[in-house]
């Protein structure tokens, strides 16, 4: 049996508007860390959390010893605890065990869902990058993760990017899956409707929050509309 790629296997864009769409709960906000923060980010944080509602928050420090990460956790998990706001650690899943985060975030080189599974137990939150690639999902999936996350959908400053799927990957998961998909990648309050007309469960977000000119509340804040427009209907 010959096996074809995603890209030989082109998805059509509109894909998803020939099926009823079933219910799904609105679309939420998922903020991710700035690379780098200092003492001050918890009281950024808190001023996020004042913007609107957040649904999860991932600390996502690379270069730092998981000792460094752990330190800079602490009042960061205490306070979206209070908030009753996830609280995600970028690819260890050894750190979000020994720091009892609500979930882990796991790149495609940061180990398996199933082994993390079997590490954190059942209630842990795990996400799996899966950049432009149905398959990659798919497998995630199967392999137990609780969320797959589909991106860069625009250029971004805050990691190098090679892949770029396009919106209907989002309608494409949402039509056939309970699971739900996060958009990732470059996400302002100016470009997501149409992510979120195509289906994405969760907008994940950082330096339109971080570096708004008016302060991380008002970057959350300004997302409310979109989110509130929610999915367009076909037609």
């Amino acid at each position: 049996m010959t096996n074809f790629t995603d890209e030989e296997l082109a998805l059509d864009p509109h894909f998803a508007d020939q099926f009823e769409q079933g219910f799904r709960p609105a679309c939420q906000l998922y903020l991710i860390s700035p690379p780098v923060i200092d003492e001050r980010f918890t009281d950024q944080l808190r001023a996020a959390f004042e913007g609107g509602d957040v649904a999860a928050f991932q600390l996502r420090l690379k270069g730092l010893d998981e000792d460094a990460v752990a330190r800079a956790a602490e009042p960061l998990q205490r306070l979206c605890a209070e908030r009753e706001v996830a609280f995600i650690i970028n690819d260890s899943a050894a750190l979000a065990k020994k720091l009892g985060a609500d979930g882990v975030h796991l790149g495609q080189g940061d180990g398996s869902p199933k082994d993390a599974r079997a590490l954190l137990g059942p209630k842990v939150q795990i996400g799996v990058t899966c950049h432009d690639s149905r398959h990659l999902a798919m497998e995630a999936g199967e392999a137990g993760a609780d969320y797959v996350a589909f991106g860069a959908f625009y250029p971004t400053a805050t990691k190098e990017t090679i892949h770029r799927p396009d919106p209907s990957i989002l309608g494409w998961w949402t039509t056939l899956f309970e699971l739900p998909c996060v958009a990732i990648g470059g996400i302002t309050a100016q470009n997501a409707a149409p992510l979120v007309a195509a289906g994405a469960d969760f907008l994940a977000v950082s330096s339109a929050v971080w570096a708004h000119p008016d302060g991380p509340k008002a970057g959350v804040a300004a997302f409310a509309p979109v989110l509130a427009a929610g999915r367009q209907s076909p037609g």
